[in-house]
């Protein structure tokens, strides 16, 4: 449950960054992001899956690039039901929805499949051979 909650965090953050690099994406106070990450990860398990069902021909002919009108998509409907969470064209929200997936991938990266955060630490042992 701690790990389901740390995620919802970290979306939450990847959000407000996306908010802050782009222009085509506002958010007016911290419960919009959080509310937004909630509705985007609710629809990213159930309507995602069906979406990339759905589009797998065209996704395949495009090598998997319309992933991110599918992302782009998703992230136009949290907007959608979340006042306060706003994306303005189509372009913001493929360029949000690719940047939002990259900090949180970065983010996520540092927690274990518990929920906690974890570090790889590494020795120097012997020449060239790092434990």
């Amino acid at each position: 449950m701690r790990g389901i909650f740390l995620r919802w965090l970290i979306l939450t953050v990847a959000i407000i960054v996306t908010s802050y690099l782009l222009d085509g994406i506002c958010v007016t106070s911290f419960l919009s992001p959080f509310f937004a990450a909630a509705i985007l990860g609710i629809l990213n398990a159930f309507f995602r899956p069906i979406l990339f069902i759905l589009t797998l021909p065209i996704n395949v002919l495009s090598l998997g690039l319309f992933t991110f009108v599918i992302n782009a998509i998703m992230l136009m409907m949290a907007s959608g039901a979340i006042s306060g969470f706003e994306v303005f064209g189509f372009w913001s929200a493929v360029f949000g929805s690719l940047l939002i997936s990259l900090v949180s991938w970065i983010l996520t990266s540092f927690i274990n499949e518990r929920g906690t955060v974890h570090y790889i630490d590494l020795k120097k042992v012997g020449h060239n051979r790092w434990e």
